[in-house]
């Protein structure tokens, strides 16, 4: 078994490993988020991402990145420990740490066969559906119903009684 911290790749080094995977028939799963304090939800998400394919790569957003989406105070956790965080999980495969808005230049350099999103979006809302249209790649809605989030449970140790 590979060791989570060796799960935690370069862009490309990524793409080498995916042409690799698809030159032997697996499927590719393409999955992304912020993952700030990882709670049930993320983990119910990735293993219905993974149920997609063979092979799961997950793309975590950077602090600046986080910061950018979520506001100040956000990463509560630092992108390293985000990434080996999420890498512990059995079904990643490959996480990768990218700085830009959205997903889209990752998917057209890694070109995988699915991009998994969570039951937050429908297949009309994903932000990158049009590019993933664009360039074949299947769309998949996965994971339980969105009532779990990092800010709800924010939310509720704030107001916990201290003592």
């Amino acid at each position: 078994m590979r060791s989570s911290e060796s799960k935690i790749v370069s862009q490309q080094k990524l793409k080498s490993l995916v042409a690799d995977h698809k030159k032997r028939g697996q499927t590719v799963v393409f999955a992304n988020g912020c993952f700030d304090i990882l709670h049930v939800g993320h983990k119910r998400y990735l293993e219905a991402a993974r149920q997609q394919g063979d092979i799961l790569i997950v793309a975590l957003n950077s602090d600046a990145s986080v910061r950018n989406l979520k506001g100040p105070g956000r990463p509560i956790l630092d992108e390293s420990a985000r990434a080996r965080l999420v890498a512990a999980l059995r079904a990643v495969d490959y996480v990768v740490i990218f700085s830009e808005p959205t997903v889209v230049s990752l998917l057209r350099d890694l070109l995988p066969n699915v991009h998994a999103k969570g039951t937050d979006y429908s297949a009309d809302t994903v932000p990158e559906r049009a590019i993933a249209t664009e360039l074949g790649i299947q769309i998949a809605i996965v994971g339980d119903p969105k009532n779990h989030s990092t800010r709800a449970l924010l939310g509720s140790l704030r107001k916990a009684p201290h003592g």
